[in-house]
């Protein structure tokens, strides 16, 4: 996002952001947008090596190092927003962007391959809604941003009917199910939510650049109508616009952020 658009949504000074899977490329671009305007930001990640308990107070009221979180752990998570509402101040905004990939055909996709792609992009984020929501309703006041899919709407991108190989290499049902889940979990918490002051939204990403999609076929990247495959910056971008405090009129929504290969 350039300087004048990062103006246009104003500061986010005095904010307090949980960013899971904040070592990743969109958790990273999401990260560094939100401290550039201003926002006290907490990332976690599953791969990050400093414990909740390494850090001092002082170190998380200053942007500390990525802390590690298994956000399928509910017991981690309310743990982490507790040390955070007493060492900063209670988070008001979170972005669920820890996630995993799997590829390959439905046929072929094993047991304990389902529940871990499930358990971290679907179960992990609700989870995750669940621990911000007690401090958030305190302060009647909140933003929560979810990363789900254009493979949550639109069934995914391989075409098995033309080319068996293409599924063995861009099919995914398991993340595009979760991601579904996600969508569909946006919505429930929105309406549940809606009276507390909290907006709850998801950005649905398409094909992004970043080492999740290195596979990605160059025939489908030919299908996206502007001609290249998105940006983790794009994708920050729309979290941030969803993140505002002007956005309190926007909930329950699913923003495509696909250059136009799935419109709904």
């Amino acid at each position: 996002m350039n300087t004048a658009a990062l103006a246009a949504l104003g500061d986010f000074d005095g904010r307090v952001a949980l960013i899971t899977g904040g070592l990743g490329a969109i958790g990273s671009a999401v990260v560094e947008a939100l401290r550039a305007r201003g926002a006290r930001v907490v990332a976690t990640d599953g791969s990050a090596t400093t414990e909740l308990n390494d850090v001092s107070d002082a170190d998380l009221r200053s942007q500390s190092p990525a802390l590690r979180l298994d956000v399928t752990r509910s017991a981690d998570l309310r743990a982490l927003v507790a040390r955070v509402a007493e060492s900063v101040a209670p988070v008001d905004l979170l972005v669920n962007v820890a996630g995993v990939v799997s590829y390959g055909a439905a046929a072929d996709l094993a047991e304990v391959e389902w529940d871990r792609v499930l358990d971290i992009n679907l179960k992990g984020s609700f989870l995750a809604c669940q621990a911000v929501m007690p401090g958030m309703k305190r302060q009647r006041f909140g933003r929560i941003v979810n990363i789900g899919s254009v493979v949550g709407k639109n069934s995914g991108n391989a075409r098995a009917w033309l080319d068996a190989a293409e599924q063995q290499r861009a099919g995914n049902v398991a993340y595009g199910v979760s991601k579904a889940g996600v969508h569909a979990m946006t919505g429930f918490l929105a309406k549940e939510l809606a009276g507390d002051g909290i907006t709850v939204n998801a950005v649905a990403p398409g094909p992004i650049a970043t080492a999740m999609t290195t596979n990605f076929p160059a025939h489908l990247k030919a299908l996206i109508p502007v001609g290249r495959m998105g940006t983790a910056a794009d994708v920050a971008s729309a979290v941030l616009y969803l993140a505002h405090r002007d956005a309190g009129f926007i909930t329950g929504e699913v923003l495509d952020i696909n250059g136009g290969m799935w419109c709904d």
